[in-house]
């Protein structure tokens, strides 16, 4: 219907033909189809002359004389051979006879109403007909006497008509004539280019006449602009010029639809001919247009068409409108989402329609999402983007199962498996389980890794665990040390729970998941013979793996099996000793052989810590292995000092060492022996001169010193002496201040101490007898001893002073040993 088709019945045909353009790649506004049924049996006898639209029905006028009523669909309902006016839903009717022919006709838009029982017919003059308050038809002249009246719009209470001269439009309330708009090019015949009108609201006017276009908008007038003027004034909004002459016009909200009667010349022949009408969309702006949309319309017979033979109709309600020429009547329509989806799936942009039919999914009729989502697959695999149509099955089949597994057939078919494999569904909806081993399969033949990605990645209870199992142990039998199939195998095995099997593949793979697996699945029962392949995989691991779980495999059995291999059995023992230093006490004379032959920088520290570790052994080892310094410990921890001390001195020849040790005994026998066995030897004395100053008086080792040996910076030893023995003078002397200065200040705190007085009431009790200190007759006499350590006592309670010493003091202080107390108060009264 609408652009690039052809006719090939003559010369014009032909000339039309080569003036086709191409198809474009804008999506049209509107959409077409003729008008069928009734109105095809009219026109293959008579031709159609006008129309009018209703919401309901349409009214055909033919060159005949002839009205026709149809439905929306074109079919006749009624027939009518004379002017009438006919209440379709009522009995009233209106019958006159006119002296000459009717051009055009329009009633009042509220006739129903019985104050609005009005219209108006249009030949050589205007005539308005209003019924009388006797139910009698009048009819008044409104224009005459500027040629015939071809076209009149009645909208509220504006009419607006055009003759040859121009556009007039009358207010039919204060029945005055409120403007004429003349028209622009007069040297076209207005029967042959007659004046198109339409109404866009109460109070705008459209004129399209020739190649011009006026909007015009009618005003009230200001009070103090009337004078003898009508109330009312038109204003031209906006005019321009279309490339075509115009046969029809009506409103799209803010836009224009123009219908248009179009003359070109033939290149071949040079003469001008009819082409195809066309119907834009414009935008009217102030002095020009912009063209939204245009369509070229193969209408039957458009090539034997004049501009006054076309006529342009809409219906407000549904933005519907109809192309009339004699032949033919072509509905045109706003395109809805179905034919928005239409155009695109046309044009194969599949993505961009299915997102329309996603957004519009509640409005769209004749597509349905999924049927767009396929379509769009297929086209994908088509073009050959596997990878992007595989991925898009993921939103468009859903949770459809029965599509996944055909989708997933018709990739098998063109050997595409791999692309579809990332997105299968592994959940809801679960697929047959043959599906999931076929692609499996698929990938074992072609690709290793991918094949135990997919294992990986997929549960196990997707496909039959057995028959891949079975499958992987064919392909091993072809390449048996195949590292990422034996993996793939321990994984199939750890699934199907069998981790004997999946354990022993890891260890002989060394494989990092293989800890893992036995806390997983804790299989410690499994690696009890297995302890030495763990530990030489990872030994950190293993270790702590068996200190961990000791409930499940015992210190004793790890030993045991550690047994062949004692460097192994070496680091469990010695991290078992760092986390409990009495656990494998059974084992610490074995570890000190163990220490002994891998680990000499921690045999001390072992020594040092252990209580368990039999010495003797030990010192046995050491000396055997000349390890000086832990024999040195040894023999300092047998008692025996001396033994050590001569060590260090003649197997170490270290002079600060051996002060250290004789610093750590104490002991003044060590002293003498190291002074003994330095004296012959200045670079002891040096040592001994520097350190002894604070543990021995230097004088005993100076005179030992024979006069005339040669000493080693022996000034600045002495100078280190006597400023050590300054030192000490200076802190001693600094001590006794301070003892002094603190004593006289704790003796003057304790005197004001002393001097205060001490509450003695009701409440206080006497230490001795624990009744009440005061007596209850305040007028008997009592005697009150008050200490300063707060205890009370009846004088009589006290026990009698000793005759060496007159002081009394507080007995209960003094059998605690807390310092005795002097009485500080005695009460008489």
């Amino acid at each position: 219907m609408a652009e690039a088709e052809e006719q090939e019945t003559g010369s014009l045909e032909e000339s039309t033909d080569e003036s086709e353009e191409e198809e474009s790649e804008e999506e049209p506004k509107l959409k077409y189809e003729r008008l069928s049924n009734g109105v095809t049996e009219i026109l293959q006898k008579d031709a159609a002359s006008c129309m009018t639209v209703h919401d309901k029905f349409l009214a055909l006028g033919t060159h005949y004389g002839k009205v026709y009523l149809l439905d929306v669909q074109g079919n006749i309902t009624q027939k009518f051979d004379v002017v009438q006016v006919f209440g379709l839903y009522s009995g009233e009717e209106f019958h006159e006879t006119f002296d000459c022919p009717i051009k055009i006709i329009a009633v009042h838009p509220h006739f129903v109403r019985s104050s609005c029982k009005q219209f108006v017919t249009g030949g050589k003059k205007l005539l308005l007909f209003e019924r009388s308050w006797m139910n009698r038809w009048k009819s008044v002249v409104l224009h005459e006497g500027e040629g015939n009246i071809r076209s009149v719009k009645w909208r509220g209470h504006l009419i607006a008509w055009a003759n040859n001269m121009g556009v007039k439009i009358f207010d039919i309330i204060s029945k005055q004539r409120i403007t004429n708009v003349p028209r622009d090019d007069i040297s076209l015949r207005p029967d042959m280019y007659p004046c198109s009108l339409c109404w866009k609201d109460n109070v705008t006017l459209i004129i399209g006449w020739g190649t011009s276009v006026k909007i015009c908008s009618v005003k009230e007038r200001h009070a103090s602009e009337m004078r003898d003027l009508p109330s009312r004034y038109v204003e031209i909004v906006s005019q321009f010029e279309t490339e075509f002459y115009v046969s029809g016009l009506a409103p799209l909200c803010d836009q224009l639809v123009v219908l248009s009667y179009v003359k070109e010349i033939s290149e071949k022949t040079e003469r001008e001919y009819c082409a195809r009408p066309r119907l834009d969309i414009i935008q009217p702006l102030s002095e020009t247009c912009e063209e939204i949309s245009s369509d070229a319309l193969t209408v039957r017979g458009f090539q034997e068409n004049e501009c006054r033979d076309y006529h342009l109709e809409y219906s407000e309600g549904e933005s519907l409108f109809y192309i009339v020429s004699p032949r033919d009547v072509v509905v045109a329509k706003e395109r809805d989402q179905d034919d928005h989806i239409d155009w695109l799936l046309e044009k194969k942009k599949y993505e961009e329609a299915l997102m329309a039919a996603e957004i519009s999914q509640k409005n769209i009729k004749r597509h349905k999402i999924l049927d767009i989502g396929l379509a769009y697959i297929n086209h994908l695999v088509e073009r050959g983007d596997y990878d992007i149509a595989a991925r898009k099955c993921q939103k468009i089949l859903g949770k459809n199962a029965a599509l996944w597994e055909y989708e997933v057939y018709k990739f098998k078919e063109i050997g595409q498996l791999k692309a579809i494999s990332p997105y299968l569904p592994r959940g809801d909806p679960v697929l047959k389980p043959l599906i999931y081993e076929m692609i499996l399969h698929e990938f074992l033949e072609s690709d290793y890794e991918g094949f135990a990605t997919l294992i990986r990645e997929w549960p196990g209870d997707l496909y039959n665990n057995s028959v891949i199992v079975q499958a992987v142990r064919d392909h091993l039998k072809k390449d048996s040390q195949n590292k990422t199939l034996l993996k793939t195998l321990a994984e199939l095995y750890t699934y199907d729970k069998n981790y004997g099997n999946a354990l022993e593949i890891y260890l002989t793979l060394r494989h990092k998941d293989v800890f893992q697996l036995i806390h997983k699945h804790n299989l410690f029962s499994s690696i009890k013979d297995k302890i030495v392949l763990l530990m030489d995989f990872d030994s950190e691991k293993a270790v702590d793996m068996l200190l961990d779980n000791e409930d499940k495999i015992s210190i004793k059995k790890v030993v045991e099996e550690l047994e062949d291999r004692p460097e192994l059995q070496h680091v469990y023992l010695h991290k078992l000793f760092k986390r409990d230093h009495h656990k494998g006490q059974r084992y610490h004379e074995k570890q000190i052989s163990l220490y002994a032959e891998y680990d000499r920088p921690n045999l001390l520290p072992f020594l040092r810590d252990s209580t368990h570790c039999p010495l003797e052994k030990a010192l046995e080892i050491c000396q055997q292995r000349n390890f000086v310094e832990e024999t040195v410990y040894l023999l300092s921890r047998m008692g025996n000092s001396r033994s050590a001390l001569k060590m260090i001195m003649e197997e170490l020849h270290d002079v600060d060492k051996a002060i250290e040790f004789a610093k750590e005994q104490d002991d003044g026998e060590l002293w003498e022996d190291l002074i003994l066995y330095s004296i012959d030897k200045p670079p002891f004395i040096t040592g001994l001169l520097n350190n002894i100053g604070t543990h021995v008086d230097p004088i005993l080792l100076i005179h030992r010193i024979k006069e005339g040996m040669e000493i080693p910076n022996l000034r600045d030893s002495l100078v280190k002496i006597l400023q050590d023995y300054n030192l000490q003078i200076l802190l001693r002397e600094g001590c006794k201040k301070i003892l002094v200065a603190d004593s006289l200040s704790l003796l003057k705190k304790m005197h004001r101490t002393q001097m205060k007085g001490v509450l003695v009431d009701e409440e206080n009790i006497c230490e001795s007898c624990l009744s009440p200190i005061l007596p209850s007759d305040a007028a008997k006499p009592f005697s009150v001893v008050v200490f300063h350590c707060r205890h009370m006592f009846h004088k009589e309670c006290l026990p009698m002073p000793s005759m060496n010493s007159a002081a009394q003091f507080c007995n209960i202080c003094s059998a605690k040993n807390r310092g005795p107390g002097s009485a500080i108060l005695e009460m008489k009264k």
